[in-house]
């Protein structure tokens, strides 16, 4: 069973799991972009009421408990829809893929989105990231046109939150 709980960027569990998202994100980073920028979470972003940084709690390979990814909302300048949150660092460890961990993650963020009052639900992510791409698109979010200037992004996506 996978649950989440809030953590600020600085918990120990949450920076290790944030480490691990960015070390991913590097290694799998098309070279011909250039170097990827690895980004510093501001932590007052993921504090409400201005956002929130889920850990995604399940099981190691032991199937002990343990803490196997995370993601979070920040608050975003408002778009054509209202209010944004943008998804920021989804991220799961690779033996719990394909189990729901991701898109229950999505979900527990989308929620808590509206709860927050956002209209809107964006992301930014690569074309490198594929699965990511699959899971967004399954969904229910679409292109949009770019709404930041990130330069480890080659795509936009969002979803109206009704």
């Amino acid at each position: 069973m996978v649950t989440f709980r809030p953590a600020r960027t600085t918990d120990p569990a949450a920076a290790a799991l944030l480490a691990q998202y960015f070390d991913a994100r590097a290694e799998g980073f098309p070279v011909e972009q250039g170097p990827y920028r690895r980004p510093v979470p501001v932590e007052a972003d993921f504090v409400e009421p201005h956002g929130v940084l889920l850990i995604v709690e399940g099981e190691n390979l032991a199937g002990e408990p343990a803490d196997v990814g995370c993601g979070g909302i920040r608050t975003v300048p408002d778009g054509p829809l209202g209010p944004r949150r943008e998804l920021k660092h989804l991220w799961v460890q690779p033996h719990t893929r394909r189990l729901g961990y991701g898109r229950a993650l999505v979900d527990e963020l989308e929620r808590r989105a509206r709860a927050m009052g956002a209209a809107e639900l964006v992301l930014d992510t690569h074309t490198a990231q594929a699965a990511a791409g699959a899971l967004y698109a399954r969904l229910g979010f679409v292109s949009i046109p770019a709404y930041n200037d990130n330069p480890n992004a080659t795509v936009w996506l969002g979803k109206p939150l009704d």
